[in-house]
């Protein structure tokens, strides 16, 4: 399953990030219930957030 949440003050990419939501919802067969859900929803903010630091510190990488 997708890793831990990070320690407090612990940014991560939005790459590292949407590495484990894509884990996440491998192992849920693509269905997001109870836990699961609440863990997407976690992440989803934290890939939220990461991807507006990235952008602020200008580390976009874009898709080829």
């Amino acid at each position: 399953m997708s890793s831990p949440p990070p320690s407090p003050g612990v940014a991560r990419s939005a790459a590292a990030v949407n590495a484990d939501i894509r884990a996440l919802v491998l192992s849920c067969g693509g269905w997001l219930y109870g836990e699961a859900r609440e863990r997407y929803e976690a992440l989803r903010d934290e890939w939220t957030v990461a991807c507006a630091r990235e952008r602020m510190l200008g580390d976009v990488v874009t898709a080829a």
